[in-house]
């Protein structure tokens, strides 16, 4: 056949094949590192997580047992298939994501009790005062019901309740009381994808929450009390009598301060100081975890160890390291009871002990193996931790310290064997750059979940912790240790006032920040896929050793692409169908409300990084009401009908695109009708123009059924089943109170 004249075909230069060749073999080297002996033991953690998280994605509750068997079954063929180099990490990859998957179902299945389902109006509660919490305008007691009568039978009676009561009424920890309450069912998510209080409260096994509507009467109890209660009104007590004594020396927002440090008692902080600590990046401080479990084991080792080693007969003789361990590990227990052992302390506590008991058997204090060992005690003790911002944003702060610390800093380490690491050893240098490399790298990792919780970012957190937390752990945190010590001998005056000198520099450090320009850094809310490819880009980053964790960098990058193109929902409803906003020309939310929820405007602002608070009066802007109801208009030009009254049916139907209302609307209406038997449904709904039409998510999709979330009634359901919800005051969750430590 005669080729003459035809083009030769197109073949890859040899430069090109070579080169392909040989990063091939890189990648394969690199692959073969990473799967070394040992490599892959910090990711067991990650595999379990990664079950925890789906059994929470699941609409169902799953069997006890089918979990249970499924991973054993994985574990025999892990076991049986532990000669084989490839399949072995595999199965035993699986075999952690089934253990996962079980030990979040047992989880539940042991705290499950009693949820209200159904608004309870008026309820006569008798039992005792668990936990006291003084709040900035109300107190709050969660209460462990022993008898509850109502006028309507209540077949979901709970067992634990938590309630808020008038400033400085709150009854002591371990009275017991008797009162009349109005009791809600656990708060819903206020919007699709928002946070679910319902199930925080369920692992803390509380099954409703409400205020009390009279008089607490203190009654006698019909039976003494447990031996845990006898133990937490001790505890309970001794912070009572700390608390005063700061109170005593201190005033104002350093008392404040000073109180949360040590006991964890968060009540007098004006806000303006606030939202000053939380816009500037170090509110953290707020909430007792990692960080302040780590200063106070660390002051009391160093302390110990220091002492120890000015006696020639122990520095000698004994291991003086292990006794300031083991000194170490009773201070934070010591703390950890103190503080009232809130779930993130306990979380702290575990990994500080985990640390500490290495130093005892002579292991490096941190390493990745210490941070997996630690993060699977915490997920097989609470495995709902995991899908809590607080265990987020401490793993992940501490998993990039770890790795950072193991990579970048071995020139400025005092002991490090170069002559600048000794000139900069010798100057203090290292110091400095150890607390700034630490403050960004924890920043940086933790951004993506304060962001996806919180909606807000801090542009200049970095700087309000380096000039901040070095005096908070230097100065304020030793002196409060030290006062602690010397309140018994009546000495620790001088030592709170040392403690308020540094509270009072970490204040003006804040308030300063958070007047700066741009100060305040913003998000809009986005979904579940960009945070777990952020997770998964930190992990690759922080974990892998060769040059293969740099794709843990363009797998974030991907993340924040998917973030800057989430779509934000065109209009919004509340739960009980009183809150209606409306996205108009502006690009902002216009909102009406006809009931009480203004904690969902605050939730719904925030998620739309927008500024404005749930009282600004520019919110109505946008929307023209009469008697009859209300009219927004979209970007498009479609209305929006939010009917007030029968009347505007008639209209609204042939004119709107959506009406809105909390009545049983007429069922020929030509709109998309969002009526009484939609929203008692569906909990709260975003809707996203598309086209002519609108994409519809809800909160709680359909069919889900969980413990803390019984599933819906279908359309045409008895009315009397669809349970009633809550009216939101002060008994609802705030924000702050999800704060975590980074």
């Amino acid at each position: 056949m005669d080729t003459a004249g035809q083009r030769p075909a197109w073949t890859w230069p040899p430069q090109w094949l070579d080169f392909v060749r040989a990063s091939a073999e890189k990648i394969r080297n690199w692959a073969s590192a990473e799967v070394g002996p040992g490599r892959l033991m910090p990711w067991l953690p990650v595999a379990f997580g990664f079950g925890v998280v789906l059994y929470f994605t699941a609409e169902t509750e799953p069997l006890l047992s089918a979990p249970l068997i499924a991973a054993l079954i994985c574990a025999v063929v892990s076991f049986l298939g532990r000669a084989r180099p490839v399949a072995f990490p595999l199965l035993l990859g699986i075999t952690a994501i089934m253990g996962g998957f079980a030990t979040a179902t047992w989880r539940t299945a042991h705290v499950a009790h009693p949820v209200l389902h159904h608004l309870a109006a008026s309820v006569t509660v008798s039992g005792f005062v668990e936990i006291r919490e003084e709040r900035e305008r109300t107190d709050r007691i969660v209460v462990a019901v022993t008898r509850m009568d109502s006028v309507r039978p209540l077949h979901d009676a709970p067992e634990r309740i938590r309630v808020s009561v008038r400033k400085g009424l709150a009854p002591a920890v371990g009275t017991f009381v008797e009162f009349k309450a109005r009791l809600s069912p656990p708060l819903a998510p206020l919007r699709p994808g928002g946070y679910d209080f319902a199930r925080d409260l369920f692992f803390q096994r509380i099954g409703a929450s409400g205020f009390v509507t009279g008089t607490i009467k203190i009654a006698e109890a019909p039976a003494p009390p447990g031996r845990w209660l006898r133990f937490a009104t001790a505890v309970s007590n001794m912070r009572s009598v700390i608390d005063k004594r700061i109170r005593t020396v201190l005033h104002g927002d350093e008392s404040a301060i000073a109180s949360a440090l040590l006991t964890g008692t968060r009540d007098a902080l004006s806000r303006p100081v606030f939202d000053a600590m939380y816009i500037s990046g170090i509110g953290h401080v707020l909430s007792i975890s990692g960080y302040h479990m780590a200063v106070v084991a660390g002051v009391v080792f160093f302390a110990i160890r220091a002492l120890l080693a000015l006696v020639p007969l122990f520095a000698t003789r004994y291991s003086i390291k292990k006794w300031a361990g083991l000194a170490a590990l009773a201070a934070a227990a010591f703390y950890l009871v103190l503080s009232g052992a809130e779930v993130a302390t306990q979380r702290s506590f575990y990994m500080i002990a985990i640390v500490l008991i290495g130093v005892l058997v002579d292991r490096r204090a941190m390493t990745l193996r210490t941070l997996a060992l630690a993060a699977i005690v915490v997920m097989l003790l609470a495995p709902e931790a995991v899908v809590h911002p607080s265990f987020q944003m401490s793993f992940a702060a501490t998993l990039a310290l770890v790795s950072g610390y193991a990579r970048s800093l071995h020139w400025a380490q005092a002991e490090a064997d170069t002559p600048r690491g000794r000139r900069m050893a010798l100057w203090g240098v290292n110091w400095i750059v150890a607390a700034v490399f630490a403050s960004l790298v924890a920043g940086l990792a933790t951004t993506p979940y304060a962001a996806y919780t919180f909606h807000r970012t801090s542009p200049y957190g970095l700087v309000a912790n380096i000039l901040a937390m070095p005096v908070i752990s230097a100065v304020a945190m030793p002196a409060g240790l030290l006062a602690l010590l010397a309140m018994p001998f009546g000495f620790d005056g001088p030592l709170w006032r040392m403690m308020g000198w540094g509270i009072d520099w970490m204040i003006d450090v804040a308030l300063w920040v958070a007047n700066l320009p741009g100060a305040v850094g913003r998000l809009w809310a986005f979904g579940v896929g960009p945070l777990l490819l952020c997770t998964v880009g930190i992990l690759l980053l922080c974990m892998l050793r060769s040059p293969l964790r740099w794709a843990g960098a363009a797998v974030i990058a991907v993340g924040v692409w998917w973030i800057a193109f989430t779509p934000l929902p065109d209009i919004l409803i509340a739960a009980n169908g009183d809150v209606v906003a409306v996205r108009t020309a502006t690009g902002r939310l216009s909102i009406v409300k006809t009931g009480s929820d203004a904690f969902a405007i605050g939730e719904w602002l925030a998620a739309d990084a927008d500024a404005r608070l749930s009282a600004d009066p520019t919110l109505r802007q946008g929307i023209a009401c009469d008697e009859a109801g209300c009219i927004g208009q979209l970007a498009d030009g479609a209305r929006v009908s939010i009917a007030l009254s029968p009347a505007a049916f008639e209209e609204d139907c042939r004119r709107a695109a959506v009406v809105v209302t909390s009545r049983d609307g007429p069922p020929a209406c030509a709109a998309l009708l969002i009526d009484r038997k939609v929203w008692k449904r569906s909990e709260a709904l975003a809707l996203r123009r598309l086209g002519g039409g609108f994409e519809i998510t809800t909160s709680r999709p359909a069919g889900f059924d969980r413990p803390w979330a019984r599933a819906l009634p279908p359309v045409g359901a008895d009315e009397s089943s669809v349970p009633a919800r809550p009216v939101l005051r002060d008994a609802t969750p705030r924000s702050e109170d999800l704060e975590a430590d980074d």
